[in-house]
C-alpha cells in the first residue's frame, strides 16, 4: 500500500508543478495581452513585457486576491469581526425592551444613511399613535 502511495505522489507532484507553471504563464500572458491591447491606445502608456505583466499579476493577487480558493486572511478577519459584532448586538438586544430595540435600529439606520422606507415609517407612526392612546 505504501509503495502505491509513493508512486501516486511521484506522478502527482510533477503534474501539480507543471499545472502551476502553466497557470502562471497563461495568467501573465493574458495580463500582458490585455495591457498591450487596451492601455497604450487609450492612455498612451507604453507596452509591457511578460515579466512585467507577471509581476503586475502577482501584485494584484497580493493586494486584492488572496491566496487561492479559500480567500484571503483579510476575509477571515472580516468574517470573525462580523460574528463578534453580531454576538454583541444580540447580547445587548436581549436586555432591551422592544421600544429600545426599535430606537436602536432607527439610530443605526440614521447613522448609516438608511432612512426608513415609507412602509416602515407608516408602521412606526401607527405604533406611536397606539402607544400614546394606551397611556
Amino acid at each position: 500500500m505504501r509503495l502505491s502511495m509513493r508512486r501516486h505522489w511521484f506522478f502527482l507532484a510533477p503534474a501539480a508543478i507543471l499545472g502551476i507553471l502553466l497557470f502562471a504563464f497563461i495568467g501573465g500572458e493574458v495580463v500582458k495581452q490585455l495591457w498591450n491591447w487596451l492601455l497604450p491606445p487609450l492612455f498612451g502608456w507604453r507596452q509591457i513585457t511578460f515579466w512585467q505583466a507577471f509581476g503586475l499579476l502577482a501584485l494584484c493577487r497580493i493586494l486584492f486576491g488572496g491566496r487561492g480558493w479559500h480567500g484571503s486572511g483579510r476575509s477571515n478577519f472580516r468574517r470573525r469581526m462580523e460574528e463578534r459584532v453580531a454576538e454583541r448586538v444580540a447580547e445587548r438586544s436581549e436586555h432591551m425592551t422592544p421600544e429600545e430595540r426599535e430606537r436602536f435600529r432607527q439610530g443605526l439606520r440614521g447613522r448609516c444613511g438608511f432612512d426608513p422606507s415609507t412602509s416602515e415609517s407608516k408602521e412606526q407612526g401607527s405604533r406611536v399613535d397606539s402607544a400614546q392612546r394606551s397611556e
